[in-house]
């Protein structure tokens, strides 16, 4: 059994597919509009798009001759809300040390006025 949240986050780790991904969010293309901005080959480009495929956060039909890559941010949700649980302990962490800070700037005001 694959699971979903690894692929999302091995197929987010490579920034060509982060490239192709935000290029996808405006709207559906084809393989060669996605090729174009990259210096790499269309077997490379159709390899990357084969693991965001794999990962499900792209789709692709099927329209005559060619077949358009879609967005497909799902899995996106998912990775956000896996880090978002995250989010309490970042919280937490910059509010310790924002007390910790004024702690030290109450200790030098304090300091000088003697």
């Amino acid at each position: 059994m694959s699971d979903l949240l690894s692929e999302t986050f091995q197929a987010l780790a490579d920034p060509t597919r982060r490239a192709i991904l935000a290029d996808l969010a405006a709207g559906e293309k084809t393989v060669s509009e996605i090729a174009r901005p990259f210096a790499i080959s269309l077997p490379a480009i159709s390899r990357h798009l084969k693991v965001l495929e794999h990962a499900g956060l792209i789709e692709r039909g099927r329209h005559a001759q060619w077949r358009p890559c879609r967005l497909d941010a799902r899995p996106l949700k998912h990775a956000a809300d896996w880090l978002g649980a995250y989010r309490e302990f970042w919280s937490r962490s910059f509010d310790q040390l924002d007390d910790y800070l004024q702690e030290i700037q109450k200790g030098d005001s304090d300091g000088r006025a003697n």
